[in-house]
């Protein structure tokens, strides 16, 4: 008896020790609410997930919403057999060859009791679809197709021949929850995506300057996080109002210092959201070198007003690569719509490149800090985001 079924593949859970199982459960329960509303059945056997029982006019949907979650490596379109010599041959020899000079087969005998080891049975598969068409050639390098055979401890076979790339990583919810600093630009939403792929579930907070930005630009944030969404699942994003504290920096301090002082405050703000709310890191979009307040000085000048861990995704990623991800995951094109963010507000001509904790502190000592946050705060709007 045979059945058409997808194989999940995940990564790095194999390295897990006496919690892989917890792992893998979490994956389970993250793909079936990915799938929520898609009747079908999911499984487990020996290093890999099976769903069946699935419409199959669905399934291409199913596939493109499963390569959205973080913990597969891949998705199989493959048809179980029984684990028997005689239907594995009748279900290699009924793949498609149209238009394939070279093929390979590539087995994986995780059941010791089969009769054959994986490289006898790559012989023997590879010799009888030389028989049927003997037009094709083996080519162990570089084949126009690859079958896959795996011989699973369960007594089932499966063979496919094509392989779905997947998002990888780390369930979401296995890495705790943080606080991503989304602004409308290209980097921030990547970043939260980089750090959900390690498992970590994200709250976000925007910073907005009303009537200085437009109602378009928020709309922009909110749209990049449903973007986000498809990945990072559920994300409450907190909106808030950061008119004044700019008004009250552009007035008080020094213009060079103007984004590394915006920066210390926003930073303020999100430990205080973060502890508020049960976040244990603050994410940030930040590239090493890419603007001035993206130096290790500003950064360093930056961390000193928080005491917990600041996270940067894309730290080392060069422009070019922070946009071709964008691109990937689909933000890309809300980032270049033209509503500007606070950031850019007020933005000096000269800003600082190497600031100086000592400076930054002095030119603070003009604001009533405690009182800007807390006014912050209170502004807070939240949106519950979830499009995954």
């Amino acid at each position: 008896m045979k059945e058409k079924v997808l194989l999940l593949k995940f990564g790095e859970l194999f390295l897990k020790g006496k919690n892989r199982h917890d792992f893998i459960s979490l994956l389970k329960k993250n793909i079936l609410k990915k799938l929520k509303g898609i009747g079908c059945h999911l499984s487990e056997t020996q290093g890999r997930l099976v769903l069946s029982d699935y419409n199959l006019g669905q399934e291409d949907e199913i596939i493109e919403k499963l390569k959205q979650v973080f913990g597969l490596i891949g998705v199989a379109d493959a048809v179980a057999t029984d684990a028997q010599l005689s239907d594995i041959e009748a279900e290699v020899l009924n793949c498609d060859f149209s238009g394939v000079k070279t093929f390979k087969i590539e087995s994986k005998r995780a059941d010791k009791t089969f009769p054959m080891t994986s490289m006898e049975l790559d012989k023997h598969l590879g010799e009888i679809v030389l028989e049927k068409y003997p037009n094709l050639k083996v080519d162990l390098y570089t084949p126009n197709m690859i079958i896959y055979v795996e011989v699973r401890t369960n007594g089932k076979a499966y063979i496919y021949n094509r392989l779905h790339v997947c998002a990888g990583g780390l369930p979401l919810g296995s890495a705790g929850k943080g606080l991503l600093l989304l602004s409308s630009g290209i980097d921030s939403p990547v970043a939260g995506y980089m750090i959900a792929k390690r498992g970590l579930e994200l709250e976000a907070v925007h910073f907005h300057s009303y009537p200085y930005t437009s109602v378009q630009a928020k709309e922009k944030v909110i749209e990049l996080a449903k973007e986000i969404s498809a990945y990072c699942g559920k994300i409450r994003l907190h909106i808030v109002s950061f008119t004044e504290i700019q008004e009250q920096i552009h007035k008080n301090c020094d213009s060079e210092y103007m984004i590394t002082i915006m920066r210390r405050i926003m930073m303020r703000i999100a430990q205080k959201l973060a502890e508020k709310n049960g976040l244990g890191a603050i994410i940030t979009g930040e590239s090493l070198g890419q603007v001035a307040s993206q130096t290790m000085q500003s950064m360093n000048v930056t961390n000193a007003v928080v005491n917990i861990p600041v996270f940067r995704p894309v730290l080392a990623f060069d422009k070019e690569d922070i946009m071709a991800l964008a691109r990937k995951i689909g933000t890309y094109e809300t980032s270049i719509l033209p509503y500007e963010d606070c950031c850019t507000v007020f933005l000096p001509k000269n800003p600082v490149i190497r600031p100086t904790l000592k400076r930054a502190e002095f030119l603070e000592g003009n604001l009533n800090i405690d009182a800007l946050v807390q006014q912050a705060v209170d502004t807070e709007e939240i949106l519950e985001i979830d499009t995954y």
